[in-house]
């Protein structure tokens, strides 16, 4: 398994899961009710700024970041610009690139092991209510944890290709990218489901 977190002692390294958690969340949710404010996007993106600068992993992490992302760019734009005026598709834009950066920040200051176990408190009151269901607290964190971390994974499996391709000098096309891609990412997906096998996790 690719290792994305970035060990530290800052303060956002040192908040509770369920904080950054519930953050992420009035993130995501104020950037969807409040579609075209510009205020609540500049709040935003200023969280963003903030947390890659306090936690130390520095402007050079959130480039790094936003490069990984030029694809995801591309794709939101070219369409928007198409069916959307320019406002809507900056507007719309602007939002997703903020709600991923913050998600990538939570993968990147937080242990996964921290993950598990801040879910699991969260969701252990609950634990009679799901077993009507065939679910537990530590099922589910299990896999809101292999969620989150599968986002910049695949991420990192795309950028991984297309270096191989900008190597062989090959022009990237739909099928060029996306058949490799899929074949990584099935391929993680079985690793990871191995490697839960071996620790005992049905």
């Amino acid at each position: 398994m690719i290792p994305l977190y970035r060990a530290g002692r800052s303060a956002l390294h040192r908040m509770p899961v369920g904080a950054k958690f519930l953050f992420i969340f009035l993130a995501a949710l104020s950037a969807s009710i409040f579609r075209e404010n510009p205020w609540v996007l500049l709040v935003i993106w200023a969280s963003v700024l903030a947390g890659y600068v306090l936690s130390g992993l520095g402007p050079g992490a959130l480039l790094a970041q936003l490069w990984r992302l030029k694809w995801l760019v591309l794709v939101l734009t070219l369409p928007g610009l198409i069916f959307l005026s320019p406002a809507e598709t900056a507007f719309n834009l602007t939002r997703v690139l903020a709600v991923v950066l913050l998600a990538a920040l939570f993968t990147l200051s937080t242990a996964t092991s921290d993950i598990l176990s801040g879910c699991e408190r969260l969701l252990r009151p609950l634990d009679p209510q799901l077993a009507r269901f065939g679910l537990s607290s530590e099922r589910i964190s299990l896999g809101l944890s292999l969620t989150i971390r599968s986002v910049p994974v695949i991420l990192s499996f795309y950028s991984e290709i297309r270096e191989a391709q900008r190597a062989r000098g090959m022009r990237p096309t739909p099928r060029a990218t996306v058949m490799p891609l899929l074949v990584m990412s099935l391929r993680h997906a079985e690793e990871t489901a191995e490697a839960l096998a071996a620790r005992g996790v049905r």
